[in-house]
């Protein structure tokens, strides 16, 4: 911490804020997360970028990257049929909230076509069957160039590993927090038949190993016996949407640390 506030003085730079962690009090890794004002950033920052590697990276054997507030990063996604978290995330990203740039809306399916179409926003249709996943996928691969993360906005069709490696950004996805107790199709209405209390969702990173990436947010809500599997569904559906929301918010401020398979977010 003190290197790291000792060069940014040097350069000038105002710290607006400072979060760190450590995995353990003794022999853990240490975390950090520091955003700072730096006049010219633009024409300062090879300089800066230099130093701060041979004077405090190769030190302390640091991983570290620097971005630039500035500048948004390019955000895909990627939807089926279901509109809510879509709408959801084009709502924010039209107000200013989502701190991304939306380039591109690609689906499966053309029902939301329309809806996408009223942001002014590209939308792709890359119909995906089981004899042309390959195929749908090279689309897909050729439509997300450039960009710097993918949102999976309910995308119900499973990424290959190979797809994932190609791609190289991350993605983040959404589902219902029924898992992995009810997996495949109608989870709110076996959910239902069991009593459950608790609905939620789940914001993750996308990994080869299903619906098994590291967890950036979850949230839940209480429900009872009285709600039946409509009631179950609409809460469902706004935890989903505002879960993604904030996950994909923290993704673009550089808030979240993936360390050892989990996430740190600061």
């Amino acid at each position: 911490m003190a290197a790291v506030s000792g060069l940014l003085h040097e350069y000038g730079a105002n710290i607006a804020q400072s979060d760190q962690y450590s995995t353990s009090i003794a022999g853990g890794t240490f975390l950090m997360r520091v955003v700072f004002l730096l006049p010219d950033l633009e024409q300062r920052r090879a300089a800066f970028e230099a130093d701060f590697q041979a004077r405090i990276a190769q030190q302390y054997g640091m991983e570290w990257s620097l971005h630039d507030t500035a500048v948004p990063k390019r955000a895909a996604i990627l939807v089926s049929r279901e509109d809510h978290c879509l709408l959801d995330l084009l709502w924010r990203g039209r107000r200013g909230e989502l701190g991304l740039d939306v380039g591109l809306v690609a689906s499966n399916h053309t029902d939301l076509a329309d809806d996408v179409a009223g942001f002014g926003v590209p939308f792709e249709h890359v119909p995906v069957t089981k004899d042309t996943k390959p195929q749908s996928e090279a689309r897909l691969l050729e439509l997300l160039h450039g960009y710097d993360v993918v949102i999976l906005a309910r995308y119900m069709q499973i990424l290959s590993g190979d797809f994932l490696q190609q791609l190289g950004v991350p993605v983040i996805n959404i589902h219902h927090s029924f898992l992995p107790a009810f997996v495949g199709a109608q989870p709110y209405e076996r959910a239902r038949v069991r009593g459950v209390k608790l609905v939620g969702a789940t914001a993750h990173y996308v990994t080869e190993e299903l619906d098994a990436g590291p967890i950036i947010e979850q949230d839940v809500a209480r429900v009872s016996h009285n709600d039946d599997v409509v009631a179950l569904k609409a809460v469902g559906r706004d935890i989903e949407r505002t879960v993604l929301a904030r996950a994909v918010i923290w993704h673009g401020e550089d808030r979240v640390i993936v360390h050892d398979g989990t996430t740190v977010v600061l």
